[in-house]
């Protein structure tokens, strides 16, 4: 593979993306359209077809203070190759590029690989990225919050409820800036040009805005006195599984992020079986916050390498 063909991901790309995607369902949340090209600024994604594969790999991303396994700082990252047999393209691709790595490797690729004798004579190893693992939920237990399990949830949706006239609305082109605004008040309360993460997140979700009914995902967002205090964005992951890539609310609103997380779910996604609502990134609060909502099961992911 000549990476110099790797070309930038861009919206022109969405139906190619789109095949492989409705053929080869993932199930880890990086690989939807949506995530790769929100975020391909940050990670200068590019890709190459070949073999029936898509392969999305970056050779700027460890050049931003990420180190690789290796310590090579000029190994290059890759995705999960996207296709029928991606478990044989990683180990091709380790015969053929010296340094390189590949992350977000879900557990039944690993599995596949363990089989595989050359995984082990090419001196290949993995380990777990504990940090990036995706959370997974029941969609209906997060409408219902039922049982004493989800108490406090439910506590905080009914005061949000009882407390604030708004309106659940859905997400409409002639309302993106509206909504965008709630995103930019919520940067200046974080803060985000002082955080490098927040400032990336911004980056790609201005990406999502102005690209919003390209991308065709679905939003949902709660108004409070005409003003949007609470949004949303998500869409179909996998037959069974739906992904929510942004979700932010006013701090001021007690039981905000329960009512639009309850809502939009209820709205678009109530006879889908599951919720996948990514990773915390290692960052404690957030961990706990996912923690909270009792998810089903985790998407567990690696990075593979080679040992040096």
């Amino acid at each position: 593979m000549d990476l110099e063909e790797g070309k930038p991901i861009e919206l022109s790309d969405k139906s190619l993306f789109d095949k492989y995607l409705k053929d080869y369902y993932p199930e880890i949340s990086e690989l939807t359209f949506t995530n790769l090209f929100i975020w391909k600024e940050y990670y200068n994604f590019k890709f190459i077809e070949q073999n029936s594969h898509i392969f999305v790999f970056s050779d700027e991303i460890y050049n931003k203070g990420k180190k690789p396994m290796n310590g090579s700082k000029d190994c290059i990252f890759f995705l999960p190759p996207i296709g029928p047999t991606p478990e044989k393209e990683i180990i091709k691709m380790f015969q053929f590029i010296k340094h390189l790595e590949f992350h977000r490797i879900p557990n039944k690729i690993i599995n596949k690989l363990q089989e595989n004798d050359l995984f082990i004579s090419s001196n290949l190893s993995y380990i777990e990225d504990r940090d990036n693992w995706d959370y997974v939920y029941e969609t209906n237990a997060l409408i219902n919050l039922p049982g004493n399990k989800y108490r406090q949830k439910r506590r905080w949706l009914n005061k949000f409820i009882e407390q604030n006239d708004f309106e659940f609305k859905i997400i409409s082109e002639a309302m993106v800036e509206k909504v965008r605004q709630l995103q930019l008040d919520w940067c200046d309360v974080s803060e985000c040009q002082s955080n490098e993460d927040l400032s990336q997140e911004q980056i790609a979700i201005d990406y999502a805005f102005k690209n919003y009914n390209e991308l065709e995902i679905k939003g949902g967002s709660l108004f409070v006195n005409g003003k949007c205090i609470a949004y949303t964005l998500g869409e179909m992951l996998n037959d069974n599984t739906i992904v929510i890539h942004i979700e932010k609310a006013h701090a001021k609103y007690e039981g905000s992020y329960q009512a639009i997380n309850n809502l939009f779910l209820n709205e678009y996604f109530k006879d889908i079986m599951y919720v996948n609502r990514e990773q915390d990134l290692g960052i404690p609060g957030l961990r706990r916050a996912k923690e909270a909502y009792k998810p089903i099961k985790m998407i567990e992911k690696s990075i593979i390498y080679r040992r040096i």
